[in-house]
């Protein structure tokens, strides 16, 4: 490019730079209005779901300041007495720390790298499967224990398992065999908590997976095969490349919850011979909480893990941006 037409390139942006600014201001109130007005329905849509975590979400964290009070619901916050990080302390200092550390860490662990890799094969096999009928049929089975509260799916469990009562003990003591303690052995809870997180919520998650890889240009397995791949080969080549992003996004958001596993799932499979390893920081809460009334304490032990799981995703997403890879933010 000559240095002549490089100055006329410069020319041309002046004058539109020019006419820009000289546009009258009621012209570009105008112009601003009709964009607003176009994309009003959807502005619309959008209150809802800001309404939503306003209410839910932003305005509740103002409770947080009782975690460093000794708070009395009488004088309320304006009332109560500051102690600083007393909670805190108490809460490091208890004897049962360490332990309800260790379960929820546990059962997060098993969590992440047994519940999370669930969807994502389901998905995976879902996509290699060309009987449209059977693909949907098999779809809609699997993501319909989603719906299912965990009341049902524990009850469920119970009639099944139960030490006396439980149909499958009923059978192996008529056959001659040793029944199975399921519900109250220690070893088989944490096993039994996964599979019942399996069995209730992959094939829903796996819903993500699938429509990310409903976006997948067809042409890129039609050069696989070209190339001479077989069906792994695409699948591996093609297929997990096309959910990377997904994948780290939803691991990343997954962190954040570390410490918190699900109070109502964990307490309805508790009871006093499994409380070894079925104790955790959210069943802790609402006996200490809701049952005590220590809601100062108990506000400090819900803070500190937002904290621990706030800091996992900072951590996560950095790593993630520093890979190359896209990140929550």
């Amino acid at each position: 490019m000559s240095n002549k037409d490089l100055q006329e390139g410069l020319n041309v942006q002046q004058e539109s730079v020019v006419q820009v600014a000289a546009a009258p201001t009621g012209a570009l109130q105008k112009s601003a209005w009709k964009e607003w007005k176009r994309g009003f329905p959807l502005y619309v849509m959008v209150i809802p779901g800001l309404l939503f975590f306003l209410i839910f979400r932003y305005l509740p964290m103002g409770g947080i300041v009782i975690a460093f009070q000794d708070y009395n619901p009488f004088a309320g916050i304006t009332g109560s007495e500051w102690v600083g990080f007393a909670h805190f302390e108490r809460l490091f200092g208890e004897a049962d720390f360490w332990s309800l550390l260790g379960n929820t860490l546990i059962l997060s662990a098993l969590n992440l790298f047994l519940f999370f890799p669930a969807p994502i094969l389901i998905a995976v096999v879902l996509n290699e499967v060309r009987m449209q009928w059977f693909k949907k049929f098999v779809q809609t089975a699997i993501y319909m224990p989603h719906f299912l509260s965990w009341v049902v799916v524990v009850g469920i469990t119970i009639v099944l398992f139960a030490t006396q009562e439980g149909a499958v003990n009923k059978a192996l003591a008529s056959s001659g065999l040793a029944r199975l303690e399921i519900m109250t052995d220690p070893d088989y809870f944490r096993i039994l908590y996964v599979l019942q997180n399996v069995w209730k919520e992959a094939g829903w998650n796996a819903v993500i997976f699938l429509a990310a890889l409903a976006s997948v240009d067809p042409t890129l397995y039609e050069a696989a095969v070209v190339d001479g791949a077989n069906r792994w080969k695409q699948m591996w080549h093609v297929t997990l490349p096309a959910l990377r992003s997904t994948i780290i996004i939803l691991f990343i958001l997954r962190l954040g919850h570390v410490m918190d596993i699900g109070f109502e799932h964990i307490y309805l499979l508790q009871n006093s011979l499994n409380l070894s390893v079925s104790d955790v920081f959210d069943t802790y809460v609402y006996r200490t909480g809701v049952l005590q009334g220590e809601f100062s304490y108990t506000t400090a032990v819900g803070l500190f893990k937002s904290v621990i799981g706030l800091v996992l995703i900072m951590i996560a997403n950095r790593w993630s941006k520093k890979t190359g890879e896209e990140g929550v933010y």
